[in-house]
């Protein structure tokens, strides 16, 4: 891919434009600060504006980190405020954070509601319900009684379990409701993602601003016949860690199991995604002749198009014929950056 061009970087900020995160950073010569591609504040006109491949690079030249973005920051990570919140919920499941506790660790629950509602798209209160009907229904499928299961998750009444999990579940809680889903989002170098992992593994990897995210979301509870909550699951940790470690340049090989509910062939076009070796490209041609179906190249790209686990299912490692980099659900800049990233430490 050919590096951007100034006028490329320009417009792109001038978009604020998160698919460009880690690509480049902005430094305003007239106010000595750099930002993220992202950043809100006010654009600069485009003659005090210079950029940079690095935010040490930007550092090294005498320019400040922007305080309204805060580009030495992993893109919207939480604030300590909200990590010291997500923590005491993952400590206790069935714990209620009310206004007043809120008030009372000098939050505003006010900012606290907008917060979740932009990275998680519910309320606080609402997270918190949601994190308890998870745990209750981890009881009631390991055997608990429904009572026994609405009391420790902090609810007054049965009526009011019973009303709560309907909303989650679509139906009164037994032994046979639906399969859930854990969820988590966290932070990573070039953007926010999402994970999502059933008892079996990882089902779902994707960047926050996927255009086809709610599709893939729809498709997996159609198909595991299952909700997506917010919960404890080990498969998540694991992720996290081994991503973590991915983008550290210390993995190059991931081991957290996977589960990837779909047809037969996309299966298979998914196990040979996972055989290209790291730091190293396929064309799609060369993929199907892999798979030993080389009349079969369309249907091979849309397969790699659908896959759901990011990263780990290495679908960024597949080109054009032409060398070109072809679409690439989490932005093709960020699939530059993950080419280039294992290309510089192929050989480490």
């Amino acid at each position: 891919m050919e590096p951007l061009s100034f006028q490329q970087k320009y417009d792109a900020m001038s978009r604020k434009d998160a698919q460009y995160e880690g690509v480049f950073y902005t430094a305003v010569k007239t106010t000595g600060i750099f930002c993220r591609p992202s950043c809100r504040a006010r654009k600069p006109k485009i003659e005090n504006v210079t950029f940079y491949n690095s935010a040490q690079e930007a550092l090294q030249h005498g320019y400040r980190a922007c305080k309204v973005c805060k580009p030495m920051q992993a893109l919207d990570e939480a604030p300590d405020y909200i990590k010291a919140l997500l923590d005491d919920i993952q400590q206790d499941n069935f714990t209620r954070i009310k206004d007043g506790d809120l008030r009372a660790r000098n939050l505003d629950p006010a900012q606290v509601r907008r917060w979740f509602k932009k990275h998680h798209g519910i309320t606080f209160h609402a997270y918190q319900r949601m994190v308890r009907i998870n745990s209750a229904f981890s009881q009631i499928q390991q055997g608990d009684s429904i009572s026994n299961s609405a009391f420790d998750s902090g609810y007054e009444s049965l009526s009011g379990f019973n009303e709560g999990f309907k909303k989650v579940f679509g139906g009164a809680p037994t032994g046979k409701t639906s399969n859930v889903i854990n969820i988590v989002r966290f932070t990573t170098p070039i953007g926010p993602m999402y994970a999502c992992a059933t008892q079996q593994g990882i089902c779902l990897l994707e960047f926050t601003d996927r255009r086809m995210l709610e599709t893939e979301f729809n498709d997996l509870t159609k198909r595991l016949k299952a909700v997506i909550l917010p919960g404890d699951n080990p498969h998540l940790d694991q992720v996290q860690t081994e991503i973590a470690e991915y983008f550290a340049g210390t993995r190059k090989q991931f081991d957290v199991a996977l589960d990837t509910p779909s047809t037969e062939f996309r299966q298979l076009v998914w196990r040979g995604l996972m055989d290209i070796p790291y730091g190293e490209t396929r064309s799609y041609g060369q993929q199907a002749e892999y798979l030993e179906v080389p009349n079969a190249v369309r249907a091979v790209a849309s397969a790699n198009g659908q896959n759901r686990i990011s990263i780990i299912i290495p679908c960024h490692r597949v080109i054009g014929a032409n060398g070109q980099l072809t679409g690439y659900g989490g932005g093709i800049h960020r699939k530059d950056w993950l080419l280039k990233h294992e290309a510089g430490l192929r050989n480490g």
